[in-house]
């Protein structure tokens, strides 16, 4: 039987063997169906930005409407930038609008729950990371249209003299099954750091398969204008038209083939003529204070003549999410990262998805027998399993130290895990006097973690989001690596006060970057700013005249509360008291900012319904990232609460098969099986793994792996197939991993 045959007969098989099953609840994961009543409720997102100089002033629209014939509640996980300063949400219904109050959380939750009852209409727009929102919207009729801005602000970093604006637009599926495991494996010191909002607002949100796309629409315009001509623009991410009004000013449009876009970061390359980057001070004054940004261009320093042999450590993630495309991307960064080693120099891989394991025992010379053999090892990985950071971090940062070697640790992942302050906190406390590195994978990474890493660890974050960027990005980490960096770098004023600077200590700087400030200064008759630093023995200076407040810089009042935040809050590990938290949740209510500890919400005091506690709620599906394949989200299944050892209430299967068809048969089939498995028996398939071959006659013969997971399924699996008159025109060959699922 061909290969279309058995793809038709998937769901023939689906209710055929439900006689295996001994439960009838439904898997907790996205069935499409036309006739699911409101599935969809998210019509569009519309996003228009203004782009000034370094600063991107973004409002972003989203429409709701409910095409079912009851009430409901809409709930809709999605990305932002991590130095997103949203400070203005409202709630559009009809020709009315209703104005978002900042509250602190809790206040903002039980105003949204108490309008919810009331059968008012009500939304909350709450951070679930720095880099995660998650947006409710209450009581939407049938047939009803409600509209969401949302807007913010945000401080735009050069690399290399090269601008880059980044609009994220999905949260990827998140591994988030065994933190407790992973916080026992990484040791006890690092369980007590403030958590943020529990991220099952993430990690369980449905997805959309490779089958049934997300419907909902997606359209950006961005009009830019600058202090210098524009050289150079790039969109790498999108289809989009550019229209340039004169030299310094463009605006981009999507292109219509864009339509449905929305399962990528939009990502918005450009240079200024000369490689020049906006350079100065910028200032506002609301009133009451004077805020100002320092921007200015770090000196050229030439290459080190001071060779120093260097030790790399490169985590590599080989999960399930990285199967496929990003996992491709991986192994063509790898080999530049390689090459570009000197013979002198030292390195080791580890690799981690549910679990971890080393290319060697001890670090290896740069030869190139031992790159031909790290090669050779790379090319055979394919992506499987959960994503089990913290103890492949751990297990890296243990690593006897070379004598007389530079440590310099590189991750490579896309970040789809659940413990970022976790990771922060490990690398903080055990980095020692290397470095940490951090690539990003894919087109929808989770940035806050890539960013995060390379902070606490004292290096730098790269994005990669396909193979052709490869090779630029293997050179610029050469180029950090071989290239002084700037030190004791400082502002100082003259004929002015500066107070309340952040960031209050400038790291070592990477030259490739600008050095700037934010502050707030009390002025004399001719103030100037001077910014000072060091690179070996050569001093560097550079003086500036402030100049008299704009009413245009308003951005500065919230981009300074932000970069407040950012180092109060994002990546503070270190600092969990109870006055961290106050300051930030005051800078929040202050600034009107979105935070960890406070959100927005807004409530129509115009009752839609008499009773709306029984208002049904739907998740609205998160898009597939580009590039994940359908093993890298795998699927859901609820459990028996009575596994209380586990501290879990489900369990994801992730299956992987060159055959797409044949994938989605064994996928099929096997949430009925696991369905009906008995919760003893789930909990012996925990973290398991089989790989086996699907024959053309439907016999089933196992490869590798566990057998007590082997003797659970795959018997009831050939039972099945073979029940049906399945066959194959060819030896399939199938991995399968249960995995831990949401935690309680």
């Amino acid at each position: 039987m061909k290969i279309a045959r058995v793809i038709v007969l998937c769901a023939v098989a689906l209710v055929s063997l439900n006689a295996f099953s001994q439960n009838s609840e439904s898997p907790y994961f996205l069935v499409q169906s036309e006739a699911a009543p409101g599935a969809f409720p998210l019509l569009s997102t519309s996003v228009d930005a203004t782009i000034t100089g370094p600063v991107a002033n973004v409002s972003v629209i989203q429409s709701y409407r409910n095409d079912g014939p009851e009430p409901i509640e809409a709930l809709y996980v999605f990305p932002a930038s991590t130095r997103a300063a949203v400070y203005h949400m409202e709630m559009r219904i009809g020709t009315r609008v209703i104005k978002a109050k900042v509250m602190e959380k809790h206040l903002a939750t039980q105003t949204y729950e108490t309008a919810k009852r009331e059968g008012k209409r009500a939304s909350l727009l709450e951070q679930s990371r720095p880099n995660v929102f998650q947006m409710h919207v209450a009581n939407i009729l049938p047939g009803e249209e409600i509209r969401i801005e949302m807007k913010y602000t945000e401080f735009i970093i050069p690399e290399e003299q090269v601008y880059t604006f980044v609009y994220p637009t999905v949260v990827g599926p998140r591994y988030r099954g065994t933190e407790e495991d992973q916080l026992a494996l990484a040791g006890p010191e690092i369980m007590g750091s403030d958590h943020e909002t529990p991220m099952a607002s993430c990690a369980s949100m449905p997805t959309t398969t490779a089958q049934h796309l997300s419907t909902s629409k997606f359209d950006i315009n961005i009009k830019m204008q600058m202090p210098v001509p524009i050289a150079n623009m790039h969109c790498r991410s999108h289809l989009a038209n550019l229209v340039h009004s004169n030299e310094n000013a463009v605006e981009v449009n999507l292109d219509a083939a864009e339509t449905y876009g929305g399962n990528k970061d939009f990502i918005l390359d450009y240079t200024l003529a000369g490689g020049r980057i906006v350079s100065g001070i910028m200032t506002y004054n609301d009133g009451m204070e004077n805020y100002f940004l320092c921007q200015v261009e770090a000196p050229k320093l030439k290459p080190s003549t001071d060779i120093v042999p260097r030790e790399y450590i490169f985590i590599i993630d080989v999960s399930g999410s990285m199967a496929g495309h990003p996992l491709d991307v991986s192994k063509k960064l790898m080999r530049n990262l390689l090459s570009n080693m000197r013979p002198t120099d030292k390195f080791n891989i580890l690799y981690f998805a549910g679990g971890s394991f080393v290319l060697s025992p001890n670090s290896l010379y740069a030869t190139p027998t031992n790159i031909w053999y790290a090669f050779e090892q790379i090319r055979q990985m394919r992506g499987s399993g959960g994503t089990q950071l913290l103890p492949a971090i751990q297990l890296a940062m243990q690593a006897p130290k070379e004598n007389g070697y530079s440590r310099s640790f590189v991750i490579v992942t896309d970040g789809y895990v659940t413990v970022e302050e976790k990771a922060f906190k490990l690398i903080n406390d055990h980095l020692g006097q290397a470095n940490f590195f951090a690539f990003g994978i894919g087109s929808s990474v989770n940035r806050f973690l890539i960013e995060g890493l390379a902070h606490v660890g004292r290096g730098e974050p790269f994005i990669v989001t396909n193979p052709e960027e490869a090779d630029a990005m293997a050179a610029r980490l050469k180029h950090y690596i071989e290239h002084p960096v700037l030190t004791d770098i400082n502002i100082t004023g003259t004929d002015v006060e500066l107070y309340d600077i952040i960031p209050e200590h400038i790291p070592d700087l990477m030259t490739s970057r600008p050095i700037y400030f934010f502050g707030k200064y009390k002025s004399g008759s001719k103030p100037t700013i001077k910014v000072s630093g060091t690179s070996g023995h050569k001093t560097y200076s550079e003086t500036l005249a402030v100049p008299q407040p704009r009413e245009s810089n308003t951005a500065l009042t919230y981009l300074w509360a932000r970069e407040k935040i950012r180092y109060l809050s994002d990546f503070n590990v270190l600092n969990n008291t109870s006055g961290r938290i106050a300051e930030t949740t005051d800078l929040g209510l202050r600034h009107n900012l979105l935070t960890k500890y406070t959100s927005f919400v807004a409530v129509d005091h115009e009752p839609a319904l008499v009773n709306g506690n029984s208002t049904r709620q739907v998740r609205q599906p998160i898009a597939r990232p580009q590039g994940i394949s359908s093993h890298g989200v795998g699927f859901e299944l609820e459990i028996d609460p009575v596994i209380e050892s586990t501290n879990t209430s489900s369990i994801t299967v992730d299956v992987k098969c060159d055959n797409k068809g044949v994938q989605l048969i064994v996928e099929t089939a096997l949430e009925v099986i696991m369905e009906g498995l008995t919760s003893d028996q789930i909990r012996q398939a925990f973290g398991m793994y089989v790989e086996f071959d699907l024959t053309p006659t439907g016999a089933i013969n196992l490869r590798s792996g566990d057998e007590i997971l082997a003797t659970l399924i795959l018997n009831k699996l050939a039972e099945g197939l073979q029940l049906l008159g399945i066959e194959f025109d060819e030896v399939y060959t199938v991995n399968v991993s249960v995995n831990y699922g949401e935690t309680n």
